[in-house]
């Protein structure tokens, strides 16, 4: 549900802009919104839910994701829609780690890679159909049914998890959890997108960017000061000695930032410069949504049969290719033209995604796995955060010029993540 509801958006905002009278920078706060509340507390949801336990952690996300969507679906302006999003990002910090620290509790570490690999596979399909049902919605009903979707999905959700989870936890997690660090995480991170939104508006040098940048930072190194002195900090510090579990967080950091950059820019572009409907431009991910979807099985036994350090270094290479054919044919108006590269992406990103995770949950202990992999998602969700904030002062002469840049700074930043997979990964 919350990575439908993550997709889904995007291919509506141009909509959402035009129906409510709203700028590109409202847009910005739409995503970001919810990815922020999401990546302040996600660390929170991971350590909460060793503490108190993963199913009952899970239940109280869906509920509250389902009661803010329908505050989304109903939103008569633009500061109310703003506010139910990041709502919304409340209920997912708590329900996307809990169900992958379900999974890391319920199985061995030989069996981790297959189960992780239908995990990531149901997850990008549902991503991955996000687009195409929200372009449909949008064209045929309206914006608001995106939101209003979700208590459909909810509702078996919450049949299935009451009457088929078991519930797991951490016996030994019994210290309290780290809200200061939660509330330097999220002033830190607000204050620092405050000013990279602000900053494409009235420039680098205005008082309203440079401000909220300077208060960014000192928040931020507070959080790195209060984990370090914390008797239970929600992001240990202590995780980031084992190299590989750095490495791969650098490398989430780096390949989601440009994904996040590309997929948000798209859905403009089409529209927009080149007259898509919503339903052809969520249509334009779908060769993106097969690819993972056909080979997620495959890919999650990569990591057992060769380790990982060979698939995360092979597919964001492969991912980087996506993106610089996408930045080749950002001026066409063509439908057929992004095919290939949306299927080079969806390969690369295949080859990705199952041994990343594989990777996060075993660098760490079978007790510590609901922190890794909040920690894992928060890196996601803040690569994403920041490289949408900063879109605006990327701009160009043109739309399509701006897509060129963006994509072309999107196969950069995957070439990157694939240099960190070699420098750092051992497993």
């Amino acid at each position: 549900m919350a990575f439908v509801d993550e997709s889904v958006v995007n291919v509506a905002l141009p909509t959402i802009e035009a129906d409510l009278g709203t700028t590109l920078a409202a847009m910005q706060w739409v995503i970001n919104a919810y990815t922020l509340c999401m990546s302040a507390l996600l660390l929170i949801g991971g350590a909460a839910a060793d503490r108190f336990g993963r199913r009952v952690l899970f239940l109280t996300g869906v509920i509250t994701f389902t009661l803010a969507s329908i505050g989304c679906g109903c939103a008569p302006e633009i500061a109310t829609l703003i506010g139910a999003r990041a709502v919304q990002g409340v209920g997912a910090a708590l329900l996307i780690p809990c169900s992958l620290a379900i999974i890391g509790a319920a199985f061995d570490e030989q069996e981790r890679g297959a189960a992780i690999g239908i995990w990531s596979g149901a997850s990008a399909l549902a991503a991955g159909a996000g687009p195409l049902l929200g372009g449909w919605l949008v064209d045929h009903l309206s914006w608001r049914a995106i939101f209003l979707i979700n208590p459909l999905i909810a509702i078996p959700t919450l049949w299935i998890a009451v009457r088929r989870l078991p519930e797991s936890a951490d016996p030994a997690a019994h210290a309290g959890l780290d809200w200061r660090g939660a509330a330097l995480a999220f002033g830190g991170l607000g204050s620092v997108v405050y000013g990279l939104i602000a900053a494409a508006g009235v420039g680098w040098l205005a008082v309203r960017v440079i401000g909220p940048l300077a208060a960014g930072a000192l928040l931020l190194l507070g959080l790195v000061l209060e984990e370090r002195r914390s008797r239970a900090p929600m992001m240990p510090l202590r995780l980031f000695g084992s190299r590989s579990f750095g490495g791969v967080n650098l490398l989430t950091l780096f390949l989601y930032g440009a994904l996040g950059g590309a997929f948000f820019l798209l859905p403009f572009v089409l529209i927009q410069a080149h007259g898509f409907s919503a339903t052809a431009a969520g249509a334009v991910y779908l060769p993106f949504t097969l690819v993972l979807a056909v080979l997620s099985r495959w890919s999650g036994g990569l990591a057992d049969r060769y380790g990982a350090r060979r698939p995360l270094i092979i597919g964001p290479l492969i991912a980087a290719g996506g993106f610089a054919l996408l930045a080749v044919v950002s001026g066409e108006q063509r439908y057929w033209v992004y095919l290939v590269p949306m299927i080079v992406l969806g390969f690369g990103m295949a080859i990705t995604v199952a041994p990343l995770t594989t990777t996060v949950i075993n660098s760490v202990t079978q007790r510590e796995t609901g922190v890794a992999s909040g920690i894992n998602n928060v890196v996601a969700a803040v690569a994403s955060l920041l490289v949408i904030a900063v879109l605006g002062t990327l701009a160009a002469d043109s739309l399509i010029a701006t897509a060129r840049v963006v994509m072309a700074a999107a196969a950069a930043l995957a070439l990157a993540s694939a240099a960190a997979a070699a420098l750092t990964i051992r497993i």
